[in-house]
């Protein structure tokens, strides 16, 4: 078996990536939610072997657009003066005005203001008690809530709904997508457990609260239930005998939040159809154009700038409920009633594949050339294929057997790298592959591996952290400090030197 692998790592293999055509801006906005598109385009869930089911396109275009414009959130003491009295004023204003969009350089400019302004509609809330605390200098210097170097907080905006009424709300992308340089300059596309991770406020979760939400990215207004059967609608998976989030449904919030509060270090969140307990790190959004599957179990097929706006979409507000003859919501969960347009989505995406990465500071040295030998040598340009360093293929999770009528768009090579298989094999973003990833960019991006336990190139190569004993850098289980981050050992048996040779080049890609 070793001999195989071994073989398999050393081939080098052709990165088969979409091609990307020059076209009319106005006249070539995709349609988001096409049946035809959507039919093949996720991924048969392993242990039912079928595609989550989409809501159907008239149902999604039934919904309303949403197009309201946002406002930053000031920490107290930097607001512009008369800057309160002025939302109060203004009354709803439209975030992305298609009429005024003329060139590629406005629509990715909208696409901009898509990724940093709108905001998470089933956030909003006009909840007086966390109004004020937005506005309480006092209780968000207690929390120790980090602003922008011009006193905006980041991760709240304020959403003018009428003349008089000023919502509070949370963006949809760029919390999430985020990280910051060490002068507050923001590296969209960036996980947020990047360079710089900004505190966070403590309004967000109190939303959730307010406005019975499971996390930030449910589409879903929970029912009246007790809160371990939301939970379990949000990440249960019934056709499991063995089903891990049965435990869910006796949670009360304080647990609930200390799984929370360990999931975060995984950089990134418990997402409705993933789970609290097998982690699913933030994706880096730069270079997402060169990639041919979407999410790092490959749940969604990415053709063409119209998946990706449809992935947009699919998190905001299409997340599926039904899985084959498994239907996971109550009856009195609610949609998101409101979606954004075509265009706004196609802004997005624009602007989401002009992202480029920071300046990167890692010098090609003598010691980096040694590492890119040491790489070729060990076979890695196998799956981290250069230039893109992927080969935009899929490995299968230990326990998985691919079924022989796999879909074709599926490029499965024979092997495991041994990761932890729970997030491919135990959820409802389970589809027993994970995807190659990219190594550009490695050296901002702050979390390793599909789970995000590692925090570090050196704890990456560190042998130790196969060991029962290991502390992690990132993501541990709530209930454990200590965690075996086991798979992808390759570099593990490298000589010290050698170990910082490699690290030194990955670090310059």
């Amino acid at each position: 078996m070793k001999i195989i692998v071994t073989l398999c790592l050393t081939i080098l293999a052709i990165a088969v990536v979409p091609v990307w055509p020059q076209a009319d801006f106005r006249r070539s906005v995709p349609k988001t939610w096409d049946e035809a598109k959507l039919e093949d385009w996720a991924t048969p869930l392993a242990g039912i072997n079928v595609r989550p089911a989409a809501i159907s396109a008239r149902e999604y275009y039934a919904l309303p657009v949403d197009n309201l414009r946002t406002y930053a959130v000031y920490l107290p003491g930097h607001e512009p003066a008369g800057y309160w009295e002025m939302l109060q004023k203004v009354g709803p204003k439209p975030l992305v005005e298609v009429e005024r969009l003329k060139t590629e350089a406005d629509w990715i400019d909208a696409g901009r203001r898509m990724f940093f302004e709108s905001d998470a509609i089933q956030q909003r809330t006009l909840d007086p008690r966390l109004i004020n605390l937005a506005r309480d200098a006092k209780a968000l210097r207690e929390s120790g809530a980090e602003a922008l170097p011009n006193g905006v907080l980041p991760d709240v905006r304020w959403v003018p709904t009428e003349k008089g009424v000023v919502a509070l709300s949370a963006p949809q992308c760029g919390p999430c997508h985020t990280t910051y340089q060490a002068n507050g300059e923001a590296v969209p596309g960036a996980p947020f457990w990047g360079i710089r991770r900004l505190r966070p406020t403590p309004i967000v979760p109190q939303i959730h609260l307010a406005n019975r939400l499971v996390n930030a990215s449910a589409p879903f207004f929970m029912g009246t239930g007790p809160f371990g059967d939301r939970l379990y609608q949000a990440f249960g998976v019934p056709w499991r005998k063995d089903d891990i989030h049965q435990r869910l449904k006796m949670m009360t919030p304080s647990e609930w939040e200390e799984i929370r509060s360990a999931y975060v270090f995984s950089g990134g969140l418990p997402r409705w159809n993933g789970s609290p307990f097998f982690p699913h790190k933030v994706s880096d959004l730069i270079g997402i154009r060169d990639r041919k599957y979407i999410d790092a179990t490959a749940t969604h097929l990415h053709r063409d700038i119209g998946d990706l706006m449809r992935y947009a979409a699919l998190v905001a507000v299409a997340e599926p409920g039904d899985f084959g003859s498994y239907h996971v919501l109550a009856r009195d969960t609610e949609r998101v009633r409101a979606r954004r347009s075509d265009e706004a989505l196609y802004a997005l995406a624009l602007y989401i594949y002009s992202l480029k990465p920071p300046h990167n500071p890692n010098p090609f040295d003598d010691e980096a050339k040694a590492g890119q030998a040491i790489f070729t040598r060990e076979g890695c340009p196998g799956c981290h294929t250069p230039p893109l360093y992927t080969n935009n293929k899929l490995t299968v999770a230990i326990g998985f057997s691919p079924p022989s009528d796999r879909p074709a768009t599926l490029d499965v090579l024979p092997v495991s790298v041994g990761t932890d298989p729970g997030l491919a094999m135990a959820t409802r973003k389970g589809t027993g592959y994970y995807k190659v990833p990219s190594l550009k960019g490695v050296w901002y991006r702050g979390r390793y591996l599909h789970h995000g336990a590692v925090a570090s190139l050196e704890e990456m190569f560190d042998p130790d952290r196969l060991k029962e004993t290991h502390l992690p850098g990132g993501w541990h289980p709530y209930d454990s400090k200590t965690y075996a981050i086991r798979g992808h050992e390759f570099g593990l048996k490298l000589a010290p030197v050698e170990r910082e040779q490699l690290i030194a080049f990955l670090r310059t890609l």
